[in-house]
């Protein structure tokens, strides 16, 4: 794409060939994308201080690695497949990892938003209350069947699926503790609102 009207960064650790609406979102749009390691957040905007570390790497013959980027960026968008992602990033195994990037975050002034993509109508933590875990139906029946002595050698957890309303809270409580915010959309407005994000950081 010549002349861009924006250039945004894409975390290589975002999967190839899984974000293809956002990328075709931006190209009718005249926003380029390029992919390089990001300390924290899925996506920034491309600015001066980004492209002097890649120009200077580059000339030196050197890989770039996320750390080289810190400094660069005060904002940045992580985004999350689904509410099952988020669930598993807070109230699952993967709690410690985004933790720690909340407080990478955090230590190193850059705001994290938090966009959560969804298909369940979910846009807002009232909705997010609302929303049933389709999970829930699934752990009920099994349990019943365990109750009835029908389902011996299935396994159930040992905690019920996480609520929307367990998660709205554990969701407000990490904002007030590190800073972040979270945002929700369907994947087809996922690459307008993180642009609108970027580009208006004032108004989310």
């Amino acid at each position: 794409m010549e002349n861009p009207k924006f250039i945004v960064v894409e975390d290589t650790g975002q999967k190839e060939g899984e974000h293809l609406i956002k990328h075709a979102w931006w190209s009718n749009h005249q926003i380029a994308y390029r992919r390089f390691p990001l300390p924290v957040g899925d996506y920034v905007l491309a600015n001066h201080k980004i492209a002097d570390v890649v120009n200077r790497k580059i000339a030196r013959g050197i890989s770039i690695k996320k750390m080289d980027f810190l400094g660069t960026y005060n904002i940045c968008v992580d985004t999350k497949k689904d509410i099952q992602e988020i669930i598993g990033n807070i109230c699952g195994k993967s709690h410690g990892r985004f933790r720690d990037e909340c407080i990478l975050a955090q230590n190193n002034n850059i705001k994290l938003i938090i966009l959560v993509e969804n298909r369940d109508n979910v846009y807002n933590f009232d909705d997010l209350i609302e929303w049933d875990n389709p999970r829930r139906a699934k752990y009920d029946k099994i349990k019943q069947l365990k109750e009835r002595g029908k389902a011996e050698n299935v396994k159930l957890a040992k905690l019920p699926p996480t609520s929307g309303k367990t998660l709205a809270r554990a969701m407000q409580t990490m904002e007030a503790k590190y800073g972040v915010k979270f945002l929700f959309c369907s994947p087809e407005e996922s690459g307008e609102t993180i642009m609108r994000i970027l580009l208006n950081p004032t108004r989310r």
